[in-house]
């Protein structure tokens, strides 16, 4: 959906062809920002078309002052976005003022350091994030559509609905990868599920050309145990929603992650958890909501599975907890009005805020 650059006051660019956790950030956060007020419009390749989104060729128009600001704002998330912002603000002399949000998990290189010393404002996507961060910044964790993902309402969200085998099932979503640990993964549900017959596991994600020799031997390791009609790829899913409704433990056992939202996903569809502490998993997880275990430790990722395996009734209690912690304290108006404060702050210290006052948004709560 076009949309014109006089109905844009921030831009969200996203130069990534392939989908990641920061398209998915964006298109979420994006028509929500918008619905309550917040004048952001994407920009970048193969976004979907329903969302607001301006043409390349708009961007010339970034020389001339808005009508109600003095600048627009440029929110980066990767460093190719920051390096454009950048030349348009300082070389160009376009008027801008430049953001970026960090989710990193490791010390930057100097050229991005380099890159994040010249924004206007910085954000971290959790503290683990921006302990990483040499510059002030501001901890503005990610929020999920409660509209979007919610707890089992119908027949066709429980796991008998879809024709599988088990009464239970428990899942690993994303891309099929070692970085992932979808290999640990597999490893625990080869030893567990000959002992838990009522259970099945689910695999869901793409496999790139990169990693197609790991998924093969995954499947090989999974037929040679004779258990390829109990761990099931399903494929990349469009819409994991249901999916996740279906599930009654979900497992996060990435090795690396940047933030890290299917945790936060599989909750909000009231599903118990079991993560690593890898990303801001650990800042996600509250007691009762699930279990969290060190990075590539598979004997303590088996061990924590085996424990929500064993105990369904528990498993169900604790999905619930999830669900209740997740609507408390990570609903998309959280990080849509904490980011819009950035986007106010940087307009009313430049002294004319007249198209962005508090007053003028109507923030509503999703829950209600």
């Amino acid at each position: 959906m076009r949309v014109s650059l006089k109905e844009t006051d921030i831009i969200a660019p996203n130069f990534k062809k392939r989908f990641s956790g920061v398209t998915a950030t964006i298109i979420q956060l994006i028509p929500y920002q918008r619905a309550h007020g917040i004048r952001i419009t994407a920009l970048g390749p193969y976004l979907p078309n329903d969302l607001p989104s301006l043409a390349w060729s708009a961007l010339g128009g970034l020389w001339k002052r808005p009508l109600n600001n003095p600048f627009r704002l440029w929110h980066a998330r990767r460093n190719v976005e920051m390096i454009v912002g950048i030349f348009m603000r300082d070389v160009l002399h376009m008027k801008l003022r430049l953001i970026f949000t960090s989710a990193s998990q490791r010390y930057h290189q100097p050229f991005t350091k380099w890159l994040i010393r010249r924004m206007d404002r910085v954000i971290a996507t959790s503290k683990h994030s921006g302990s990483y961060l040499e510059v002030p910044h501001q901890v503005i964790m990610h929020g999920i559509d409660l509209n979007r993902f919610t707890p089992p309402l119908t027949q066709e969200d429980t796991f008998k609905f879809s024709g599988l085998p088990g009464k239970y099932a428990v899942g690993c979503f994303g891309r099929i990868r070692y970085q992932k640990g979808t290999d640990l993964f597999v490893d625990a549900m080869i030893e567990l599920l000959p002992h838990y017959p009522e259970w099945t596991a689910i695999i869901a994600g793409r496999i790139t050309l990169r990693h197609t020799v790991f998924a093969r031997k995954l499947k090989d390791k999974i037929s040679d145990a004779k258990l390829a009609n109990r761990i099931i790829f399903i494929g990349e899913l469009s819409d994991p929603c249901q999916w996740y409704r279906r599930l009654s433990l979900y497992v996060a056992p990435s090795r690396n992650e940047g933030f890290g939202l299917t945790p936060l996903e599989a909750m909000a569809s009231q599903t118990a958890v079991v993560t690593s502490d890898a990303g801001a998993y650990a800042e996600c997880v509250a007691r009762g909501t699930g279990t969290v275990v060190p990075a590539s430790n598979q004997p303590v990722l088996q061990k924590a599975i085996e424990f929500y395996m064993a105990n369904p009734v528990q498993t169900i209690t604790t999905g619930q907890t999830a669900l209740n912690h997740v609507r408390s304290a990570f609903p998309l108006i959280r990080e849509a009005t904490a980011i819009g404060a950035v986007y106010h702050d940087l307009w009313v210290k430049a002294g004319n805020h007249d198209n962005f006052r508090k007053k003028d948004i109507n923030f509503l709560d999703p829950i209600d």
